[in-house]
C-alpha cells in the first residue's frame, strides 16, 4: 500500500503497512494528539488574561477548564456510540475537524458565555479521537508492536505538555489569549489533511458494529476494573501536578519563575514514561500497570520527603512523571483487549477515566490544602490514590486468572472423548 491518495486512505487495509508508511500514519495521529494536548492545558496558563479581557473573575474563568473536562467525560462514550457505523479513518478526519471548529469558536468568542460553550464543544470529540486513533494504530501494527504504536500516538499529548503548552501560553501572554486557540486551529487543519491523505481503513476496525454491540463493553467486569484504575490510580499524579505552581515556591523554595521549568521537567518525564510504557506493555500489560502504580506511590512518597531540597524535588518530579505515564498506553491496550468486539467505546472510555482522575486528584488536593495540612499533603494524597489503584489492579489480575482457569477447564472438558466400555 504505497499510494497516499485519498482513495487509498479510505480503502480497507488488506496487507501490513511498510515500516515507513506505518511511521507516517503514527505521526499523523500523534499530530492530532499534540493539538488536543495543547488546547486542553493552554487555558490554564491564560486564565488571568481571559478573565481580564472578558471581565470575569479567576474562579469564573476556571470554569472553562472544568467545562472542557466535562465535555471529554460526556463526549467520549456518546460520540463513539453515535459514530459507531462510520469507518474509523473517516471518523478520525471528522473528529479532528470538530476539535478545530471548537477552537475556532473559542478564538472568536465575543463573550464568556460563548467561550464556555465553545470549550465544552471542543472537549466532546477529545476522548473519541484518542480511542479511535489508538484502535487504528494498534490494528495497523504488526503483532508485538501494538502497545508501542499506541504509546507513539499518545506521545503527541505528552510532547504538547512539554512544548506546545509553554509555547502557546507565552504567545497568548504576549499577543493575546485568542492566539493560543488560533495556533490549535492551524494544527488541527494540518492534521485533518494529513490523516485524510495517509491513514488507511484497517480491517476489522469495528466500523460496521452497532450501538448495542458497543454497549456490550459495559457488561465486562475487566472494562470497569480498567476504568477504576484510570479514574482513581491516575488521579495520584494529578493531585500533585495541579498544584506545582504553589509547591515550587512554597516547598522547593524557588522563585515563581521556576514554575515553567518544573512544568517542562514534568513534561519531559511524561514523554520518557510514555515511550518506555509502549515497550514494556508489549511484553506484559499487567506488569506495566503494576509497575506504574507502585512506582507512582513510591516516587510521590519520596518526593514528599525530599521536596524541601530544590534539586532533589525537581528530580523526583521527573521520576513521578515517568512512573505515571506507564499507565497510559498499557491501560489503553488493556481496555481494547478486554472488549475485542466493542473496542471503540472501551478505548474512548479510557480518556473519560483519565479526566475523572484529573478532577478527582485536583479536588482531593484542594481539600487537604483547604484543611490546612500543608503543601505536601497533595503528594501524600497521591500516594493513597495510587495504592487504591494498585488494589483495583490486583483484583483485576486475580479475576483474570480465575477466568483463564475456567476457560482452560472448559477447553479441556470439550476435548475429552469418552472411552467405550
Amino acid at each position: 500500500m504505497t499510494s497516499h491518495s485519498s482513495s487509498t486512505s479510505r480503502s480497507s487495509s488488506t496487507a501490513p503497512l511498510s515500516p515507513g508508511r506505518l511511521r507516517l500514519v503514527i505521526l499523523a495521529l500523534s499530530l492530532g494528539a499534540f493539538a488536543i494536548g495543547t488546547t486542553e492545558f493552554a487555558s490554564m496558563g491564560l486564565l488571568p488574561q481571559i478573565a481580564r479581557d472578558l471581565a470575569v473573575s479567576i474562579p469564573q474563568a476556571g470554569m472553562l477548564i472544568t467545562l472542557y473536562a466535562l465535555g471529554v467525560v460526556i463526549g467520549a462514550p456518546l460520540v463513539t456510540i453515535a459514530a459507531v457505523r462510520i469507518p474509523r479513518a473517516r471518523l478520525l478526519v471528522l473528529l479532528i475537524a470538530l476539535i478545530g471548529l471548537g477552537n475556532l469558536l473559542s478564538a472568536i468568542a465575543p463573550d464568556f458565555t460563548v467561550l464556555a460553550a465553545a470549550r465544552f464543544l471542543a472537549g466532546l470529540p477529545h476522548g473519541a479521537y484518542f480511542g479511535v486513533a489508538s484502535l487504528v494504530a494498534a490494528r495497523l501494527s504488526p503483532a508485538g508492536r501494538r502497545a508501542r504504536s499506541v504509546s507513539l500516538v499518545m506521545l503527541g499529548l505528552t510532547i504538547a505538555t512539554m512544548l506546545g503548552v509553554p509555547a502557546s501560553t507565552a504567545l497568548g501572554q504576549s499577543v493575546g489569549w485568542r492566539s493560543a486557540y488560533v495556533i490549535v486551529v492551524v494544527i488541527t487543519a494540518a492534521t485533518t489533511l494529513t490523516i485524510w491523505r495517509l491513514v488507511p481503513e484497517p480491517e476489522h476496525s469495528g466500523a460496521t458494529g452497532s450501538i448495542r454491540g458497543e454497549l456490550r463493553a459495559l457488561r465486562r467486569i475487566q472494562v470497569w476494573f480498567a476504568l477504576g484504575i484510570g479514574s482513581i490510580g491516575f488521579g495520584g499524579m494529578f493531585a500533585v501536578y495541579s498544584y506545582i505552581g504553589e509547591i515550587v515556591p512554597g516547598v522547593l523554595g524557588l522563585d515563581e519563575t521556576a514554575v515553567p521549568l518544573a512544568l517542562f521537567i514534568f513534561g519531559v518525564g511524561m514523554t520518557v514514561g510514555n515511550i518506555v510504557a509502549g515497550r514494556l506493555a508489549d511484553r506484559s500489560i499487567y506488569g506495566t500497570i503494576f509497575l506504574g502504580l507502585l512506582g507512582m506511590a513510591l516516587t510521590l512518597g519520596v518526593f514528599a520527603l525530599v521536596a524541601h531540597q530544590a534539586i532533589a524535588g525537581m528530580v523526583m518530579l521527573f521520576i513521578v512523571a515517568v512512573a505515571s505515564q506507564l499507565l497510559g498506553p498499557s491501560l489503553q491496550l488493556f481496555l481494547m483487549d478486554a472488549s475485542p468486539d466493542a473496542p471503540s467505546l472501551a478505548a474512548a472510555l479510557h480518556h473519560s477515566a483519565l479526566n475523572i482522575g484529573n478532577s478527582l486528584g485536583a479536588a482531593l488536593g484542594a481539600a487537604v490544602l483547604a484543611a490546612g495540612f500543608g503543601l505536601l499533603a497533595p503528594a501524600w494524597t497521591g500516594v493513597v490514590l495510587a495504592l487504591l489503584g494498585l488494589g483495583i489492579a490486583s483484583c483485576s489480575y486475580l479475576t483474570h486468572r480465575r477466568q483463564q482457569a475456567r476457560a482452560e477447564v472448559a477447553a479441556q472438558a470439550a476435548t475429552e472423548v469418552p472411552v467405550a466400555c
